[in-house]
């Protein structure tokens, strides 16, 4: 992951360089987003915003989101079940690691997929606007509880 800190100045400075109002909320959202390695949604961002800012609606969240996703400094990462979260910290296109049970996320990088899409691209003549790769499995954590729960139901036979 890039430098929060950097990340953060970053997205500040293209509101700035777009016109948009730097509101306190606002900035808040852009804050949660760069620096959080997490891939929040909308609900927990809009948890984290109302403590500092009790006025806060989720309206606001989701505006400051989808703005930002037009931007091009959010992605957007949307499930089957409707929900979605985001990532400010890295806005291109890179692969993700899914926990089936906990829903964590976790960003990786793979050198073997840089310039994937070009070669696509080259190979079949379209004109590639997005992708997103996605690795699902069982974080570190469920797995130990998964086998801590096999040993219990072990016992109790």
């Amino acid at each position: 992951m890039s430098d929060p800190i950097s990340r953060f100045e970053e997205i500040v400075k293209r509101l700035k360089e777009k016109g948009y109002r730097l509101t306190p909320q606002r900035l808040a959202v852009a804050k949660i987003l760069s620096m959080s390695d997490e891939h929040p949604g909308a609900e927990e961002i809009y948890r984290k915003v109302k403590g500092r800012f009790p006025s806060t609606s989720l309206a606001t969240i989701y505006k400051t989101i989808h703005l930002l996703k037009e931007m091009g400094e959010v992605m957007e990462l949307g499930f089957p079940n409707d929900t979605h979260r985001y990532d400010g910290a890295r806005s291109h296109p890179h692969p993700h690691l899914i926990c089936t049970k906990c829903r964590k996320i976790i960003d990786v990088d793979v050198p073997a997929l840089s310039g994937v899409s070009e070669q696509l691209a080259q190979k079949t003549g379209y004109q590639v606007v997005h992708h997103r790769l996605d690795f699902f499995g069982l974080c570190p954590n469920c797995q130990r509880r998964k086998r801590r729960a096999c040993l219990t139901d072990r016992k109790s036979l």
